[in-house]
């Protein structure tokens, strides 16, 4: 019995960690081919996750201003904006984003989950329901 046990919970586990493997979306694509883009990014990022979002805004702006119609950017200081607590500036962002990400449903989604969240930021719950919907039907 103890060992019928152990084998279940052995297979339970494989089975687990498999479940995992298949549903991991694969890694997300650079948000720009540009050096010194990422090099803009990179930092704001640092910055971000130091709490110092006025400095990871200015990065973010300054590398905006070498790709100003890349989605991916408009994302990230929409992530900034929100962290600093400007939901409404980061609903903007991210709606800018979808905007130009063309076909790309992963970004868009992405978006609408920061649109989500910045309406709940703002107690709208029922528009922050909606842009989570708007997301899941996007990442089907």
């Amino acid at each position: 019995m103890r060992h019928q046990l152990a084998r279940t919970i052995a297979a339970l586990g494989a089975t687990a960690v498999l479940a995992a493997c298949v549903t991991f979306a694969p890694p997300e694509p650079p948000v720009s081919d540009n050096a010194a883009v990422l090099a803009l990014v990179t930092q704001a990022r640092a910055d971000s996750s130091e709490a110092k979002y006025t400095a990871a805004a200015a990065g973010i702006e300054r590398a905006l201003r070498i790709e100003p119609r890349n989605p991916r950017l408009w994302q990230e200081l929409a992530q900034v904006r929100l962290a600093q607590g400007n939901p409404e500036q980061a609903e903007g962002l991210a709606r800018r984003a979808n905007t130009l990400a063309g076909g790309d449903r992963r970004l868009q989604a992405a978006s609408w989950r920061l649109i989500s969240a910045a309406r709940s930021a703002r107690g709208d719950s029922d528009g922050a329901g909606a842009a989570a919907r708007r997301a899941e039907e996007l990442d089907r």
